[in-house]
């Protein structure tokens, strides 16, 4: 089984995969992806509709204060750091691209607390140019059916399913790896019996 058939049953299996980060705009898009590390979409999106509500753009963000911002985000991890991040980056858009949200690698990784993945996913769902993010679901999807090795970092992760899969997959391809390893492919206790990849898995290989 080759990558891009792996990608059309899992497509099968999650038909409506999409970025699970509530936004309207490319900046709440580029402030919610940061404020996911290391925390649950579903965590991030319990404290950002007030956020938004309050500043709906780089203008009002970056007007603000890291401690101005930490009450409303308090309750994801890390909410410190990401306080003076979303800041920052919103004093940054504001300089330097006149409050728009670039669409280059070169520019969104310029950001403070934008890193690769992050500049990904915002290429891929707000502008629609095809990326391929790889955050810990992605990684260990690929690594169990085999499509990377266990000791491939995440950027030769991401070079290796962008090799594998068709360009014109990798927008959804993303999401649906996403979804495969939220809900079938789990860290602990993956849900080995339902799975159509039995046969090809490396599980005991790569956990």
């Amino acid at each position: 089984m080759n990558a891009n058939e792996i990608v059309a049953t899992m497509e099968q299996l999650y038909p409506d995969a999409r970025c699970a980060l509530n936004h309207e705009t490319p900046f709440q898009l580029l402030v919610a992806t940061v404020l996911s590390a290391q925390t649950t979409d579903a965590a991030v999106n319990k404290v950002t509709p007030a956020l938004f509500q309050a500043y709906p753009s780089a203008k009002e963000m970056a007007q603000a204060s890291p401690s101005e911002i930490e009450p409303y985000i308090q309750r994801i991890g890390l909410y410190r750091n990401k306080a003076r991040s979303i800041v920052h980056l919103s004093i940054e858009l504001e300089n330097r691209f006149d409050g728009v949200v670039p669409s280059s690698h070169k520019d969104l990784e310029s950001l403070p607390g934008v890193g690769r993945k992050t500049a990904n996913v915002v290429r891929a769902v707000a502008f629609g140019i095809p990326s391929f993010a790889v955050d810990t679901h992605v990684e260990r999807v690929s690594k169990r059916l085999g499509l990377a090795k266990p000791q491939d970092s995440v950027v030769k992760v991401e070079a290796k399913l962008k090799r594998k899969i068709d360009r014109s997959s990798w927008i959804q391809a993303h999401h649906t790896f996403i979804f495969f390893g939220r809900y079938m492919c789990t860290a602990r206790n993956p849900k080995c019996d339902n799975c159509p990849f039995v046969s090809i898995c490396k599980k005991d290989r790569y956990k």
